[in-house]
């Protein structure tokens, strides 16, 4: 009897640890896009004062992940070199789904991939972030002639550089906050599946700019309700006399 009492433990034992403790699922199965946005901002405050805990970093975890992954949160940002996300905001393997392109933009391509990790990983915080002494940035707001496909990338960044033309404070700086918060809107609205998570509550869309000099994030207060134009719609609007500030 003692013994089929035993059996009975270890077997219940076991398979609280397979569906309970699973790869891949643990606690972060609870966490919500408020949950997930502090975690960032704990993760920026390590790697300001240069004192990581470098989490999820084991083999265990790699193996963890072999069968699935979990991530807590998107990062739309900058292909840049200076801005690793996973650095930034002291995380680790399976933490965060990162899209990055120059200028931290969203066209198709990378509006596809948020969906997909909004959508299909049910990530609830979707993070867009910008920098300080962005290069693609300061092109667009130096202007000439762009070449090869770099010259769409400058298209969708004009918006932003037309937005802060004639404002007090650095150019390049303003252009980088304002595209920020424009690709926050854009993302918001974006239809179809952006937009209705959002509006059910099951995806939260903010925005932040890192700074180069210090390594901190500051996080943009509520994005105002921008409207976002198709980028050549935008600039034709721009150019017309009557044209106001959009």
């Amino acid at each position: 009897m003692i013994k089929r009492l035993l059996i009975l433990a270890i077997a219940s034992l076991l398979f609280f640890s397979l569906t309970i403790l699973s790869p891949g699922q643990k606690s972060e199965d609870k966490v919500t896009a408020d949950s997930a946005l502090a975690e960032l901002r704990a993760g920026n405050a390590h790697h300001v004062a240069h004192r990581y805990q470098h989490p999820h970093e084991t083999l265990n975890r790699q193996r963890e992940l072999v069968t699935g992954q979990n991530p807590h949160a998107e990062i739309l940002s900058c292909a840049d070199s200076r801005v690793p996300p996973e650095l930034i905001f002291d995380q680790g393997l399976g933490d965060l789904f990162v899209v990055r392109v120059a200028g931290n933009v969203a066209s198709d391509i990378e509006l596809g991939s948020l969906e997909y990790g909004a959508e299909h990983l049910h990530v609830p915080l979707l993070v867009v972030l910008g920098h300080q002494h962005c290069g693609a940035v300061t092109a667009a707001v130096e202007g000439g002639g762009a070449e090869d496909h770099i010259a769409a990338l400058i298209a969708l960044l004009r918006p932003a550089v037309e937005k802060t033309r004639g404002l007090p404070g650095d150019p390049v700086e303003n252009a980088v906050k304002a595209n920020v918060e424009m690709v926050v809107k854009q993302l918001r609205t974006s239809t179809p599946v952006l937009a209705e998570l959002v509006a059910h509550g099951k995806l939260k869309v903010v925005g932040a700019v890192y700074s180069l000099d210090t390594g901190k994030v500051t996080w943009l207060p509520d994005t105002p309700d921008y409207v976002w134009f198709d980028p050549a719609a935008r600039i034709q609007k721009l150019a017309s006399p009557k044209s106001g500030p959009g």
